[in-house]
């Protein structure tokens, strides 16, 4: 279905290639799923299935791209459209018209779909993602997670027999995710759809793979099953971090694979308590909220919430698409909309409120990396290279000279972040931090946002990737309908959820490990003593 022969791209004004001689066969009716750190060319390769790369990027391609026996080189994205269908890593940016209909019906239109055939396929679509309570409303009124699926489902209504997904699952909660795999995993072993995605979250999507392409930081492509590429990659989900530093062959690719495995581990570990962070029993409040009150018109979006959120705390904000969230943190910070309640800081009036928004480009203007490190240092009353050192610790070698908007998503989020802590601000609140951060860029996340804790300042991270708040939150809460419906330490909120837990926490359950360095390191002081 779809063939690479000796393709290598190399964009303008870059001194190396995208993708260096990439020779790769993927059958029709394969889920498969591309792997690799971030910014390494898995946009890249995703947008050469269907000539947006180069046609629409720009750049140099040697070698030859053929999907369904149709050239790119020679059939550009118009002409793929009714056979590749693509959802990019930003959806709102490719929505076309004013309400979730309307957008799911928009694509056909241009395909010269009948009208009765376009009418089923829009009421097909909104069961089969999920979204048919929101097929009136307007597309920039929807949360990221809502917009994702209705950008999923506006591909879908095209039937293309190639489905490309960048990041399919970052902006949904992990039951929407669940939901919108089982979609695709229908489409494949039901109507024979090849579906190609990129995901930096594999923890969700590795057990459904057919096969797994990993792309290195020299641009070179593996391909081979789960299995055996999870062995070798550079990333790879929790069970298999497990299963690696444990010695379990073959390597689990599911929890359930991985408590088949797990008896002796949940057998010797049992007397071993589970170290967690010592705090002070009278955490100084950096900023309290009380029956605080967010509408949108007849929409609630935050109900009368109470909150104190302490300095040298990692707070999670946790919960599904549309809970509230986003709109709890904008009102907190103090530029999103509020109808009742108050927000109280610090008392000795201290604190600044750094945010950086789910689309962290929102604050990123100027036409380079550097000047954008250089700007931050300068208003910060920072040394020169701070902020630079900054994104060095999360993303290394970005290039100076590069355009915020060339970046991949995962870079131009890490530079955001580093512009918005540069400031060194008391209060930290991030929204959705980690979408296009690769594993290792998370654990450099997770370390300095531990050490800001440190220092004393209070963070809140509003996000659906569980094995992030696994890491590095102290705390939790959970919304639903605008309402704190839980409320604790980690653990005792996460470990107790079917959907919130991370993959450790399923597979030990039910003692409270939630990472697999909490176990490796028990199970070293167990070697020592």
């Amino acid at each position: 279905m779809i063939d690479f022969d000796a393709v290598t791209i190399t964009y303008p004004e870059s001194a190396v290639p995208a993708l260096r001689q990439v020779s790769l066969h993927i059958p029709e009716g394969e889920m498969c799923l591309v792997v690799g750190r971030t910014g390494v060319g898995k946009s890249t390769l995703l947008g050469a299935i269907n000539g947006l790369v180069p046609h629409f990027t720009g750049g140099v391609l040697a070698g030859r791209v053929t999907v369904a026996g149709l050239d790119t080189r020679t059939h550009p994205p118009r002409e793929m459209a009714g056979v590749v269908g693509i959802v990019m890593q930003d959806p709102v940016y490719g929505f076309v018209t004013d309400t979730v209909e309307e957008e799911l019906a928009y694509g056909m239109e241009q395909l010269a779909v009948p009208a009765a055939v376009m009418r089923k396929r829009v009421e097909e679509t909104l069961d089969l993602m999920g979204i048919a309570d929101l097929r009136r409303r307007s597309v920039r009124s929807l949360s990221g997670g809502q917009q994702q699926r209705v950008a999923i489902g506006s591909v879908l209504t095209a039937h293309p027999r190639v489905l490309v997904l960048d990041e399919p699952t970052s902006a949904l909660d992990p039951a929407a995710a669940e939901d919108v795999l089982a979609a695709l995993t229908r489409l494949v072993h039901d109507l024979g759809v090849t579906v190609v995605l990129a995901e930096h979250r594999l923890e969700r999507v590795i057990e459904y793979a057919d096969m797994v392409v990993v792309l290195d930081s020299f641009g070179n492509v593996s391909s081979g099953s789960p299995r055996e590429m999870m062995g070798v990659s550079d990333v790879a989900p929790p069970v298999v971090r497990l299963g690696q530093a444990i010695g379990w062959d073959p390597l689990p690719m599911s929890v359930r694979d991985a408590r088949r495995c797990s008896n002796d581990l949940r057998s010797r570990l049992s007397s071993h308590p589970v170290r967690t962070a010592a705090r002070s029993d009278q955490p100084e409040v950096a900023l309290q909220a009380r029956k605080l009150v967010v509408r949108y018109g007849d929409v609630v979006a935050v109900a009368g919430v109470d909150l104190d959120v302490h300095s040298g705390e990692v707070l999670a904000v946790m919960g599904r698409n549309g809970s509230g969230k986003t709109s709890l943190l904008w009102a907190l910070q103090g530029s999103g909309s509020r109808q009742g309640g108050t927000v109280t800081l610090d008392p000795d009036g201290r604190s600044r409120v750094g945010l950086v928004p789910q689309s962290p480009g929102d604050l990123l203007y100027l036409s380079s990396v550097a000047d954008e490190c250089s700007l931050a240092d300068s208003e910060s009353g920072e040394a020169p290279g701070t902020c630079r050192s900054i994104l060095d610790r999360i993303v290394p070698s970005v290039a100076d000279e590069s355009h915020p908007r060339d970046l991949s998503e995962g870079q131009r989020l890490a530079l955001a972040l580093a512009v918005q802590l540069c400031p060194r601000p008391s209060i930290i609140m991030l929204d959705e931090p980690t979408r296009g951060l690769d594993e290792g860029a998370k654990a450099r996340f997770a370390t300095v946002i531990s050490e800001l804790a440190t220092q004393g300042r209070a963070i809140m991270v509003a996000t659906h990737d569980v094995e992030f708040v696994a890491i590095v939150a102290d705390r939790v809460i959970v919304l639903a309908d605008g309402e704190i419906v839980a409320d604790g330490p980690t653990a005792d909120v996460v470990v107790s959820s079917p959907v919130f837990a991370p993959q450790v926490a399923k597979v030990m359950r039910p003692a409270r490990w939630l990472t697999v360095a909490q176990i490796t390191d028990a199970l070293a002081a167990e070697e020592v003593r």
